[in-house]
């Protein structure tokens, strides 16, 4: 199906947003969604698999590949779809460089499903809740079910609706490998979402870019999941698998197909 562009179809804005989506800070964070991904899906990497072959896992908005590629590290055959060339340009380089064997596909994710072929999906690092449409949501959570093989699982890391208005700051700026940040937000329809514009600067140069993010509280994302076909939810606060709780980091939901 053919969808209308809208904000995240800007691939100008990745590129000139990279220093700040793509931090240092954030890429050392790998390592650690990595062994909550093994864990939390319940996959055992010694068990049930050739050597050649591990755990079959799709990186939905994989970005630059940067989870993608420490999980092929761990023995498991990656797969990673996103919507951006420059990003995937990025992934494959460095997968060559690293000698990886992963596959990497630009498309919308609403419109990639390959039944029965993974045994876990990932879809990370807040990058749920931005179509504009709210059924396109349902829509990614049905072909990520559709997806995966009996058994498997979904594992999605966002910014729940809880830790935003506990959190929420309307402005603020910072400096990150030598460009100026500022950052704006305000909450639309009760919270239903949060609308942001970003600003950054550099010497004389100036970007900008608003988008909107719909916020999912636990309870709300749990309904449409089962929606979506899956038979279980569980949810936690922090790769460390601590609650999901007012002390909560971010929302890590764990869907299993059965």
């Amino acid at each position: 199906m053919a969808y209308k562009k809208e904000w995240f179809n800007d691939e100008e804005f990745w590129e000139q947003f990279t220093p700040v989506i793509f931090s240092e800070s954030r890429l050392a964070e790998a390592p650690a969604a990595a062994d909550g991904v093994t864990r939390l899906s319940r996959l055992n990497l010694y068990k049930n698999y050739n050597r050649r072959k591990g755990p079959y896992i799709l990186d939905l908005c994989c970005g630059i590949g940067r989870l993608t590629l420490e999980l092929a590290h761990r023995g498991f055959t990656a797969t990673g779809v996103d919507m951006c060339e420059y990003y995937l340009q990025a992934a494959r380089q460095t997968a060559a460089r690293e000698a990886l064997d992963i596959e990497f596909i630009r498309k919308d994710v609403r419109n990639f499903k390959r039944k029965d072929a993974f045994d876990v999906a990932i879809n990370l690092y807040n990058s749920f809740g931005y179509f504009e449409n709210p059924r396109d949501d349902l829509v990614f959570l049905k072909n990520a079910h559709y997806s995966l093989k009996e058994g498997g699982s979904l594992i999605i890391d966002v910014l729940g609706k809880e830790i935003a208005v506990r959190d929420y700051a309307d402005a603020e700026w910072f400096e990150r490998d030598g460009y100026t940040v500022l950052t704006e937000s305000f909450p639309i329809d009760s919270w239903t979402s949060v609308q942001n514009r970003w600003i950054l600067l550099k010497g004389r140069k100036r970007w900008e870019k608003i988008f909107t993010q719909r916020l999912y509280a636990a309870s709300e994302l749990r309904t449409l999941l089962f929606q979506a076909g899956f038979a279980s939810v569980e949810f936690y606060g922090d790769w460390d698998e601590s609650p999901y709780n007012e002390k909560a980091r971010t929302l890590i939901a764990v869907a299993f197909t059965r």
